[in-house]
């Protein structure tokens, strides 16, 4: 028989709720059986974020309320960003080998998520001091401020490159205008330099401000600029592949993708509880950590019942 549709609504959030009432306890035990790979040299940490559709009946008002408040509205109406974060572990060619996935319902500043990523490094780096810590993220500023703080390890900082691709795209369409070719060349030019050369950033920018010099009413031109000086230092990319470390954070942009998939289909609406029960169980899934989260889980639903002793044994009088 195929569980109803009830069945299918309910029972994920009731294991989510036993799960987050004791989620700091099954982490640990689930982290303390694991350990890292002998062949693994370094360790890939990244965070993202990823719209999902909220069931919010004020969705319309608060949007009104911020246009007539003057703040920006982004994305689409209910929607709120949720978080995912990654460790992913390479060997020393640079391959893939395994990957911790986590994803967290929208809460102010990624608060859960930041937590749970820095447990697990934290975890990963009490067994193998020796791994190479690279701290992979977008531009976004509060993802670089959880990097960078004092929560993690000293490690190399990387901007995703695609990210670092995108902004160049963007402003040489500000200089030469949407469609031109010549802003097709210069791009393929200037993709190749950035990722190719050594001081590949510092190049890019000292185009960059040619360009902006050409075109100084561009406000756009001027913001794509400063995004590359204010993370020419994370834009070491020649450097960084010779040394056969990930460039890119597309770990944790197909996190976001996989964990959020159920999340996104049509007419899909949620409440953090019953979202949280999809981010809990298909990152356990992805990690490879579901047969483990599962006996924990299932543990709590077991209890010992202790008999009467005036109870008397179905087979105590034997065969008739």
């Amino acid at each position: 028989m195929a569980p109803s549709k009830s069945s299918l609504d309910r029972l994920p959030k009731a294991l989510n709720e036993v799960w987050e009432r004791n989620r700091n306890q099954f982490e640990g035990e689930i982290r303390s059986a694991e350990t890292v790979a002998p062949e693994a040299v370094t360790v890939g940490v990244s965070l993202d974020g990823v719209l999902v559709p909220m069931k919010d009946g004020d969705r319309t008002r608060k949007r009104e309320q911020a246009t007539a408040d003057g703040k920006e509205t982004k994305g689409p109406a209910g929607y709120q960003e949720a978080s995912c974060g990654t460790l992913a572990f390479y060997d020393a060619a640079g391959d893939l080998l395994s990957t911790i996935r986590m994803g967290r319902m929208p809460e102010p500043k990624k608060a859960t998520l930041k937590q749970m990523l820095t447990d697990e490094l934290q975890h990963v780096m009490e067994q193998r001091p020796d791994l190479q810590v690279v701290k992979l993220a977008d531009g976004a500023k509060d993802n670089w401020r959880y990097l960078r703080s004092n929560a993690l390890p000293k490690g190399i900082e990387v901007l995703d490159f695609y990210h670092a691709a995108q902004h160049l795209s963007a402003a040489l369409h500000a200089a030469y205008g949407e469609g031109n070719p010549k802003a097709k060349s210069q791009f393929e030019k200037l993709r190749h330099i950035l990722r190719h050369e050594e001081q590949g950033a510092a190049k890019v920018i000292r185009a960059l401000i040619h360009l902006r010099a050409a075109h100084p009413r561009s406000k756009k031109l001027a913001k794509e600029l400063k995004y590359f000086r204010n993370n020419r230092n994370r834009m070491r990319y020649a450097n960084i592949a010779k040394r056969n470390l990930p460039i890119g954070s597309g770990i944790v942009e197909a996190a976001c993708k996989t964990l959020s998939s159920r999340h996104k289909r049509s007419g899909m609406r949620w409440r953090t509880p019953g979202g949280q029960a999809l981010f809990t169980l298909r990152s356990l899934v992805q990690s490879d950590r579901f047969d483990a989260g599962w006996r924990l889980l299932a543990g709590t639903y077991r209890q010992d019942v202790d008999l009467p002793d005036n109870v008397v044994a179905l087979n105590a009088r034997g065969p008739r």
